[in-house]
């Protein structure tokens, strides 16, 4: 199961980033880029149509509306444009830079400093 839902993860992740570069490209409709903004705006946006404090259907309208409208938003790009962004989007992948685990490290070490001053600082 959690393959699965990587995996869907992952689609939606790339199937994102094609939008993304979908939209920057001058031959796309005006509608195709309105609704491509509508559906990124409503999947970062933290007020949703469904409060998600409400059990079950609250997560469920991010479930199968940020979906559905990836989904839909795809099916209005031209076919040539979404041959060449998805192309591109491939290659950009590939070309993708290792990650800097350095930063990270950097970051925890800096927590940990905090951590332990402010221990210090409590316990005189």
């Amino acid at each position: 199961m959690f393959k699965w839902l990587k995996g869907g993860a992952g689609g939606l992740r790339r199937n994102a980033f094609i939008l993304y570069l979908a939209y920057k490209d001058p031959r796309m409709p005006w509608y195709a880029k309105a609704f491509t903004i509508c559906v990124v705006a409503y999947a970062f946006s933290p007020i949703d149509l469904i409060p998600d404090f409400i059990p079950i259907l609250g997560l469920l309208d991010d479930v199968i509306l940020v979906p559905l409208g990836i989904s839909l938003a795809l099916k209005m790009i031209p076919e040539q444009v979404r041959l060449d962004v998805t192309a591109e989007a491939e290659i950009r992948r590939q070309e993708r830079k290792p990650k800097f685990w350095i930063v990270g490290v950097i970051i925890i070490i800096i927590w940990i400093i905090v951590a332990v001053s402010l221990i210090q600082f409590i316990s005189r």
